[in-house]
């Protein structure tokens, strides 16, 4: 939240109007448009209503905090105003931008600047706290969805030069620059992660999630000597990672199976998708956000297996692969136009033809399979139902970039439809069995 310091008192700002870059603070009203004698035409600043109520309006720009006399290095505002008229030109407010140095990232200072002069050539100018008004508004601390509306109005005003005419940069700096490109639709959104991206953390939970599942399939691939369709083999369901209708009551099993696969092609399917999507999207939107849409469209795999295909078996991590995969291709398609990765078209028909094929491939093996078998197979139910968790969990997780997810009620509804899906799934187990007196096979 942004801040007006007043005679003593603070009070939040939170009715702006984003379509310019005007902050009205507690109080106050706008004076009259002038024209000065030399500078380029510049919005009067507000001055204070006389026992007006507060009222509050929000933040602009994130990160740090500047006022007016901080950016003229300790210069008076009478000294930037001589005339004492209360307003300066966007001029001289960029030159005193660009001049000192703020704790700012490169890209804000390229957006603070862009607004005031795209306001400026709209007639609006740029608007500085006046003599009789105070110090100027403190910047907050977050980035809150009033700044992307201000980026937004002020964006046509943005140097052309996108990130991709970026010189002199290291191969790190480069794969930032290539992420950036590929996940987020919005130059300014690629500007200020390519700004904002540290290295620290790493983007370790895809990358530990693919190297378990390769150690695990090792592991058994060597004590059964058996590489592809490994879940024919007698021993492999007796693994206490797989899911099996006869041992619900194990609870873990629910999200272990995702380290045991079929065989070596299902293996590098998954491993592959996790670490040319999952990794990235980590990077961007951060291991709690991806972790928890990974987790939860394997927890909706089993038991939506549990549900539709109660006889079955489950194996793989396709229901979080698959929700990595349909929530990023959905945020391709909506945002089509702003995506810069190139052959986005023909890629998209590429990742489309291989997810279908491996559910293909999935149901083939659960109706008829190729070898002799003690039992069902491993059930494809969980390949859609994680496309289903990013459709609708995921997509509105990549939406949702440096924005509070608890402040969007789109999110609420998607917790609530997925919490009601948790909760009939586990009565399901807990009584429907008995009830539909399913026959299912004797566990291992």
């Amino acid at each position: 939240m942004g801040r007006v310091e007043d005679g003593g008192t603070t009070e939040e700002l939170e009715d702006w109007d984003p379509g310019t870059s005007a902050l009205p603070a507690p109080g106050i009203k706008q004076g009259p448009r002038e024209q000065t004698g030399t500078g380029p035409l510049s919005q009067k600043c507000w001055e204070p209503e006389p026992d007006a109520p507060s009222q509050p309006g929000p933040a602009l720009w994130s990160r740090g905090r500047a006022r007016t006399q901080a950016l003229a290095g300790g210069s008076s505002l009478q000294q930037l105003d001589p005339e004492n008229t209360g307003f300066i030109g966007a001029d001289t407010f960029a030159g005193l931008v660009h001049s000192h140095e703020l704790p700012l990232d490169p890209a804000k200072l390229d957006m603070l600047v862009a607004l005031a002069q795209s306001n400026e050539r709209q007639g609006h100018g740029v608007l500085v706290r006046g003599p009789h008004s105070g110090p100027c508004p403190q910047i907050s601390s977050k980035r809150s969805s009033s700044f992307k509306r201000a980026i937004a109005n002020g964006q046509r005003a943005l140097p052309r030069d996108g990130l991709l005419d970026e010189p002199g940069l290291g191969v790190y700096k480069r794969f930032v620059r290539y992420v950036a490109y590929e996940i987020l639709p919005c130059e300014v959104d690629r500007r200020w992660y390519f700004y904002r991206h540290r290295s620290c953390p790493p983007p370790v939970f895809m990358a530990s999630v693919t190297l378990a599942q390769i150690i695990v399939f090792l592991c058994y691939g060597a004590r059964l000597n058996k590489w592809v369709l490994q879940t024919y083999h007698p021993e492999y369901m007796k693994s206490p990672l797989v899911y099996h209708p006869g041992h619900r009551a194990r609870a873990w099993r629910f999200l272990t199976y995702m380290f045991m696969h079929v065989g070596l092609e299902q293996l590098g399917f998954n491993a592959l998708l996790q670490l040319m999507i999952g990794v990235p999207l980590e990077m961007v939107h951060g291991l709690l956000r991806i972790s928890l849409l990974y987790l939860a469209g394997v927890l909706a795999g089993s038991l939506t297996v549990s549900i539709t295909d109660m006889r079955a078996p489950v194996v793989g991590g396709s229901g979080g692969v698959y929700a990595l995969c349909s929530a990023h291709l959905a945020n391709v398609v909506m945002n089509w136009a702003g995506m810069r990765c190139p052959y986005k078209l023909l890629r998209m028909v590429l990742a489309l033809v291989c997810m279908s094929s491996e559910v293909g491939r999935a149901v083939w093996l659960r109706f008829s399979p190729p070898l002799p078998a003690s039992g069902p197979q491993p059930s494809f139910m969980a390949h859609l139902a994680g496309a289903v968790v990013g459709v609708s969990m995921g997509l509105t997780i990549l939406r949702s970039y440096e924005e509070r997810l608890r402040d969007q009620c789109g999110w609420w509804v998607v917790l609530l439809a997925y919490g009601t899906f948790l909760l009939f799934a586990v009565f399901w187990n807990v009584f429907a069995y008995d009830l539909l007196g399913a026959h299912i096979p004797p566990p291992p």
